[in-house]
């Protein structure tokens, strides 16, 4: 028979082992999948999931953050109904500045496809850049300008793309993207990873 999970009382805390692996599996993750986009490591994953280790707070957040749900829905052990349709509101998108260098990656999709398929919105200020260096053996980008003026650098080859126009790229070398206009500039990013 399976283990229930035990209600935790006032002065015990919560036990998030079944909910972590509930949710985990849901989304159909690993525990590698999930410790790659946690950092948490794969050892600790797996004492929460058999209720060996309780997670810090931090450890909670970042879990909660990996899967897409509130931390108090991580430390419940009540199972919440999946919603038909949900809206993520403009402020709830999580968003990655990188100011120093000109550029914010907004992540439009769901935190449970990181490390398999992702898409973002990528803004870029006047002589901005986002510079990668090798992502994973058969990574590939897809990037979609919106408006602007944007030069593309696969390792050191070099296109300027085209409003509207779509450049698909081996993102496994070194790449960059680079606004080369006087206005900002917009793309939709898509990686898949492989």
């Amino acid at each position: 028979m399976p283990k229930l999970p035990a209600k935790s009382t006032p002065n015990t805390p919560p036990e998030v082992g079944a909910t972590l692996q509930r949710m985990r599996l849901d989304r159909g993750l690993t525990l590698e999948d999930l410790s790659r986009t946690a950092g948490v490591s794969k050892s600790m994953l797996s004492q929460i999931e058999r209720e060996k280790a309780n997670p810090t707070i931090a450890v909670a957040w970042r879990l909660a953050n990996a899967l897409g749900v509130d931390i108090a829905e991580l430390l419940s052990s009540d199972v919440k109904k999946i919603d038909t349709l949900r809206i993520l509101e403009a402020h709830e998108t999580p968003t990655l500045p990188g100011e120093h260098a000109g550029y914010t990656l907004r992540i439009l999709g769901p935190m449970e496809l990181a490390g398999k398929f992702e898409w973002y919105e990528l803004t870029l200020a006047p002589q901005g850049a986002l510079i990668s260096g090798s992502h994973d053996p058969g990574t590939t980008e897809h990037l979609t300008l919106l408006h602007g003026s944007v030069e593309l650098d696969v390792n050191n080859i070099k296109k300027k793309l085209k409003i509207g126009a779509t450049a698909r790229y081996a993102a496994d070398l070194p790449h960059s993207i680079h606004n080369i206009g006087k206005g900002e500039a917009k793309a939709l990013m898509v990686v898949i990873h492989r």
